[in-house]
């Protein structure tokens, strides 16, 4: 009897050993802090990107709209389907036999950069995040909130701006902050996300208080 008792608790306690385990690898995955090189700028505007995105899809539990972000894979894709198309068309029919074809993929792959560079520039205009606010009721249209951001290179200078579409009627309000990256990365370049979470917070309240007494 001992020893089977003993062996239940030897089973018991590995379990618990294992599911210790599995909650540190889970922590580790989602809950640790972001450290990043804080003399690399792209690293530093993507590690507050994330921050408020986090905010954002967390905290509020807005949904991510990825239409954004999906018309701007369609347009590379198509170019990079022309490249493609011109490289097996020159492998089955060898120049010069290839060259309208040719002629006309390398056109269309130059014509759709462009459009690509048109559309980052004046539609994306920075923005990271869509994030659509779901009606509770299922009646109304969702709402949307964007976000972008600008860091300039050699510039602590962080720039946020939040935007909110009012579903029903269209109307848009706006708020943004301007303020020094240090003020949220430790000497380490860890990311101070509980210095950080209030801006994006403050921003969602000013919108929303905007609303209310319209």
């Amino acid at each position: 009897m001992s020893s089977k008792k003993s062996g239940k608790k030897s089973r018991s306690s590995m379990i618990q050993r294992v599911w210790k385990y599995i909650k540190k690898c889970l922590w580790t995955i989602e809950d640790k802090p972001v450290k990043i090189d804080k003399w690399d700028p792209a690293a530093v505007k993507n590690a507050l990107d994330d921050a408020a995105k986090k905010v954002l899809k967390e905290k509020y539990g807005y949904v991510e709209s990825n239409r954004l972000m999906d018309l701007r894979l369609l347009i590379c894709t198509l170019a990079v389907a022309f490249s493609l198309f011109a490289l097996v068309w020159d492998y089955l029919r060898p120049f010069p036999e290839s060259r309208p074809v040719l002629i006309i993929c390398v056109l269309s792959y130059f014509v759709l950069m462009g459009v690509l560079t048109v559309y980052t520039t004046y539609v994306e205009k920075g923005i990271f995040l869509v994030a659509l606010q779901k009606d509770e009721a299922g009646v109304d249209p969702d709402n949307k909130w964007e976000l972008s951001s600008m860091l300039k290179k050699y510039d602590d200078l962080y720039h946020l701006s939040m935007t909110f579409t009012d579903g029903k009627t269209g109307i848009n309000r706006s708020e943004e902050f301007s303020k020094c990256v240090s003020n949220y990365f430790d000497e380490n370049g860890v990311l101070c996300f509980d210095l950080f979470e209030p801006e994006i917070r403050l921003l969602q309240s000013k919108i929303s208080a905007e609303g209310k007494k319209d």
